[in-house]
């Protein structure tokens, strides 16, 4: 029986953190299934997908936390209780996830201030709008020079929301904040 596991890691960025990462998988006969990483305030961090088969699992998992001394701090979770028992990666027995409506991508735009992060996922989290992806950046108005924020996210809404009613929602949050969606069949 194949296992996943989820790992998170951070560390110092450096070349040849996500090479030594593979190694290791591979080495202890893990397979890479998915990954998101990213380089950020001179950190390099990521969230990854193994599968592993249930006789390799601890060994694979000894050889993580053996990275420690070359720097990496990895946390391992169990994704899911096997690969047969979920095949798109998710544990349906386990989940308390809000029946899925639709899938959209969205982009946000809006003059910087301290807590719009928080003020944003409250809507979401309050509308049981489930994250999927996040990423945000911010940078300065071409004309007036002022710190504009942006959010570029994929979202899953639940059954009885539609994506107008969550732009409103959104855009009552301030005159200045623009929402838009991903054309239907983008994301």
């Amino acid at each position: 029986m194949n296992h996943l596991l989820a790992l998170t890691v951070i560390t110092n960025d450096r070349p040849g953190v996500v090479e030594l990462l593979a190694a290791t998988i591979t080495q202890n006969h893990g397979n890479w299934l998915e990954s998101s990483m990213s380089h950020l305030a001179g950190k390099f961090a990521g969230i990854l997908l193994v599968s592993v088969a249930d006789h390799d699992r601890d060994a694979l998992m000894d050889a993580l936390e053996a990275l420690a001394a070359s720097g990496l701090r990895i946390t391992i979770e169990n994704a899911a209780l096997s690969m047969e028992e979920s095949k798109d990666h998710t544990c349906s027995k386990h989940s308390s996830k809000t029946p899925s409506g639709q899938k959209v991508g969205i982009s946000v735009t809006s003059n910087d201030r301290p807590g719009i992060v928080g003020e944003i996922t409250k809507i979401l989290a309050n509308q049981s709008v489930n994250v999927e992806e996040l990423s945000t950046y911010c940078d300065n108005a071409a004309m007036s020079g002022e710190a504009l924020f942006h959010l570029r996210a994929s979202l899953d809404l639940p059954v009885n929301l539609g994506p107008e009613d969550l732009q409103l929602s959104l855009e009552g949050l301030s005159d200045d904040l623009i929402v838009e969606f991903d054309p239907p069949g983008s994301n």
